[in-house]
């Protein structure tokens, strides 16, 4: 009886979460499948005629081309700050959680910290303004970095934890040192919490919209998410343009998830229930 009802609760979860993620991805296809006249009276209809390519053309062709520079500024601001977070962050847990001090408080507190405390735009950009890293890649990618830390620190830390002290021991005894430790011993370890901070952070970065816009405003320095603005204006908006370049910003990440889903639940896993 309890497993009968815990199919139908499961089953009902599924279908309830199909229901939230494919109706709005449909809603999406069907408006950039339609012409400007069609789309602009936002009707849940099947379009007369399928023009869905057509608008796919025009969005990579809008501006200049502006959408095929918005996804290399994306690349690169993606691949620079995971990659940073991933060797950043496991430093850091590593080190917090094999050599506890007097400052352990304090940098649990930082992390804390940067989880809760909400971001400040304007002291942030004032900071980046005086490096000379305001409306530059760098500084968003330092900025992408800062905020995910916390994060990706604590994830780090959760699976470190259950990794034995024997094995650093063991590569003391055979002369190795302190970065020899943790890039040669440590970190092939941690490939299932890697690859889950690398494709949690690889979404959330490349689909960031609010960082990009406040920290690297223009259209030189693009990325995706900001060329939904292209056809958005006061006084009128493109739907099926709008809705084509949704698409196209959606498709990266929904393979990363479909092809490594189940690397992201493992990882999530192993730093929960072995930590």
């Amino acid at each position: 009886m309890k497993n009968t009802r815990g199919v139908v609760i499961g089953g009902a979860a599924i279908l309830l979460s199909a229901i939230f993620f494919l109706v709005p991805f449909l809603f999406s296809f069907v408006m950039a499948s339609m012409t400007r006249t069609q789309a602009n009276q936002l009707q849940f209809t099947w379009p007369q005629p399928f023009v869905l390519f057509d608008n796919l053309a025009q969005a990579l062709a809008a501006r200049d081309y502006l959408m095929i520079i918005a996804f290399i500024n994306s690349f690169i601001l993606t691949v620079v700050s995971v990659a940073a977070l991933v060797i950043l962050s496991a430093m850091v847990a590593y080190i917090w959680q094999r050599r506890p001090g007097r400052l352990s408080p304090v940098v649990n507190i930082l992390v804390l910290a940067g989880l809760i405390v909400p971001p400040a735009v304007v002291p942030t950009i004032w900071v980046l303004q005086r490096l000379g890293l305001f409306k530059t890649m760098p500084g968003l990618i330092l900025i992408e970095i800062a905020y995910g830390l916390p994060f990706c620190i604590l994830l780090f830390r959760a699976f470190i934890a259950t990794v034995p002290r024997e094995l650093d021991e063991a590569a003391i005894v055979d002369g190795a040192g302190p970065v020899q430790i943790f890039f040669r011993v440590i970190f092939p370890v941690l490939r299932s919490v890697i690859m889950t901070v690398i494709i949690l952070q690889a979404v959330l970065i490349y689909n960031d919209f609010q960082h990009p816009l406040y920290f690297l405003p223009g259209t030189e320095n693009a990325t995706v998410q900001l060329t939904l603005l292209n056809f958005q204006s006061q006084f009128t908006t493109q739907y099926n343009l709008l809705f084509a370049t949704i698409l196209l910003v959606t498709i990266p990440p929904l393979i990363m998830f479909i092809f490594f889903n189940r690397k992201i639940v493992e990882g999530m896993a192993a730093g929960s229930v072995k930590g």
